[in-house]
């Protein structure tokens, strides 16, 4: 799995989406695997599809119901993947699964979302795709 930090997981995504689409090629699939309320009302980036990696009110991950619903949404599993959730731990996790699942192009975006807790407990105050000023939209 690749690790891109956030700045560098939004050059990657539009480059390669400009590259694909070129090609004839589906564009990069954009995955969200935070529960659907996180990324309705924490926000999200634009575009990005949502496939949670656990959901409420089970919070257990089903490696095998995951990454049956990813390649639903992508087709094929040598399509590349970019998978985000809130600090990214989850996209670790869930990059595994799709992985094991045999999927060959996966990375995920370092610090996720909404990055690390600071001293106060508190995110998007360290590192981040918000933290870092990249475009988002909100419920």
């Amino acid at each position: 799995m690749k690790h891109l930090l956030p700045k560098e997981a939004w050059a990657w995504l539009q480059a390669e989406t400009e590259r694909r689409t070129a090609l004839g090629q589906e564009p990069p699939l954009f995955l969200d695997v935070r529960m659907e309320i996180e990324s309705l009302y924490v926000g999200r980036p634009p575009g990005v599809e949502n496939i949670p990696w656990y959901e409420y009110p089970d919070l257990t991950p089903d490696p095998v119901r995951f990454a049956a619903a990813v390649q639903a949404e992508a087709g094929a599993k040598d399509r590349p993947i970019l998978l985000i959730c809130r600090s990214g731990k989850r996209t670790q996790d869930a990059g595994a699964a799709l992985e094991a699942a045999g999927f060959n192009d996966v990375s995920h975006v370092v610090h996720g979302f909404e990055g690390d807790l600071n001293d106060a407990f508190k995110r998007s105050s360290l590192n981040g795709w918000r933290y870092d000023g990249l475009p988002w939209e909100q419920m």
